[in-house]
């Protein structure tokens, strides 16, 4: 996703202007920066350093809660932002406030010296420099693209990597091989430092074993090490040292026993959280555009209105698509409705890969325009689910979607395929900023 701003974030535009490219891998630029700040990447606290192709936010949402219902102070950078660029920071548990980013902001590009950096650069290094100005136990650092070129992967010995599931995404920078994209993930795995994977396909887990056996870093694995599954309408945890029954998480879909399996691996073998914090932490996390219910907003207002259940997803690949389907298979099991997406993709993606997984929930979808460079035309999307075995058409705009789907008889209704739409929706109204 690339770096849309509102208003309110206009002083970032100048820093978008000091490098041609919005993406080039490279760790040259954001090494000279760092070094010109004074190097804060090594005056912060112990770092969770979190790579992988989906599920990275709610992972970090699941370690941010239990670490935080744990009594620990913690700063969490991810990207991208859905609505402010505030979100991106979060010092101590509060996204950093206006005044305060605009005077980090001025002070990282000083240092900066008109030297040719890109704005992921910059902005993570302002990130580094507040993490490292203000107190805490704990960073979480979501990594942007890839990992071992990702401006990210600055930390000689982070106290653990993370790896979530690792699929198909950037073919353009990623390539499609996932053998090779897994082992640009694991590029993140520094020499004996833990890393914690989740369950992998098979040419992926080769890769990280291989990497973490090449650096003596011990590998504790999902499905080998340590597990997590849904019983009961709970979410119980193994691993060597024994079980845990843990509430089912806020986060909707199976997909999120998963993560929440995943940081709950990593806090417990590192020794920062115990049983309460586990369980208050996965019964508390939220994430937003993740199976987001709205009910607030104009159009959450409207569809609860009409009786309706109105979900956004920001899932833009196949990988994504399967787990948003396997959820919508168990909502639609517990409450049954007519189902309809209303969707928007950008023309990088998998967008037929994308419809796949929903032909067996027969859906009615309905695809719209949305604010973003080489965008796939609503007719040509709609054309893409029809020979994906989809009932589809395009509509105007999303408000035109969600009337359409809202003369079904009480539908459930998911916004989906991309984080630009799901930042337009929430942008809408500041009752739905992410907070």
């Amino acid at each position: 996703m690339a770096d849309r701003l509102l208003p309110r974030d206009a002083a970032l535009d100048r820093l978008k202007t000091l490098h041609a490219r919005a993406i080039d891998l490279s760790l040259d630029r954001v090494r000279r920066l760092l070094d010109a700040l004074g190097r804060p990447q090594d005056r912060l606290p112990p770092v969770i350093h979190v790579a992988g192709t989906n599920g990275k936010g709610s992972t970090l949402a699941f370690l941010r809660a239990i670490a935080e219902a744990a009594g620990l102070k913690v700063h969490v950078f991810t990207s991208p932002h859905l609505v402010r660029f505030a979100e991106r920071i979060r010092l101590n548990g509060t996204l950093i406030a206006d005044a305060a980013l605009a005077d980090l902001l001025d002070r990282v590009e000083a240092a900066n010296a008109g030297e040719a950096v890109t704005f992921f650069e910059i902005t993570t290094c302002a990130a580094l420099q507040a993490f490292a100005e203000t107190p805490a136990d704990l960073v979480l650092v979501e990594v942007g693209l890839g990992g071992r070129w990702d401006a990210t992967n600055v930390f000689e010995a982070p106290l653990a990597a993370v790896i979530t599931p690792v699929d198909q995404d950037h073919a353009e920078f990623l390539g499609t091989d996932l053998a090779g994209i897994a082992a640009e993930k694991a590029g993140i795995v520094k020499r004996s430092r833990p890393v914690f994977s989740a369950r992998q396909r098979p040419e992926a887990e080769v890769a990280i074993v291989r990497i973490a056996d090449e650096l003596s870093a011990p590998l504790f694995l999902m499905g080998r090490d340590f597990d997590a599954w849904a019983e009961k309408g709970r979410l119980i945890y193994q691993d060597d040292a024994g079980r845990l029954d843990l509430p089912r998480p806020a986060l909707a879909g199976p997909h999120q026993i998963a993560n929440a399996g995943l940081a709950v691996a990593a806090l417990r073998r590192l020794g920062l959280a115990a049983e309460p914090a586990f369980a208050g932490g996965v019964a508390e996390a939220r994430w937003p555009a993740r199976l987001q219910q709205l009910t607030r907003g104009p159009l959450g207002a409207r569809a609860t209105a009409a009786g309706a259940d109105l979900l956004l997803d920001g899932g833009h690949n196949p990988h994504a698509a399967a787990a948003l389907a396997a959820a919508l298979r168990e909502l639609q099991a517990r409450d049954p409705r007519p189902l309809a997406l209303i969707v928007a993709m950008l023309g990088s993606k998998d967008a037929a890969g994308f419809f796949a997984p929903f032909a067996a929930l027969r859906p009615r979808v309905f695809t719209v325009p949305f604010e973003a460079e080489r965008t796939i035309p609503p007719p040509e999307l709609a054309t893409i689910a029809t020979a994906a075995g989809l009932h589809a058409e395009p509509a105007a705009d999303v408000e035109a979607a969600l009337d359409r789907a809202l003369t079904l008889d009480a539908p459930r209704v998911v916004i989906c395929g991309s984080l630009y739409l799901a930042g337009e929706v929430l942008a809408r109204s500041p009752e739905t900023w992410p907070t």
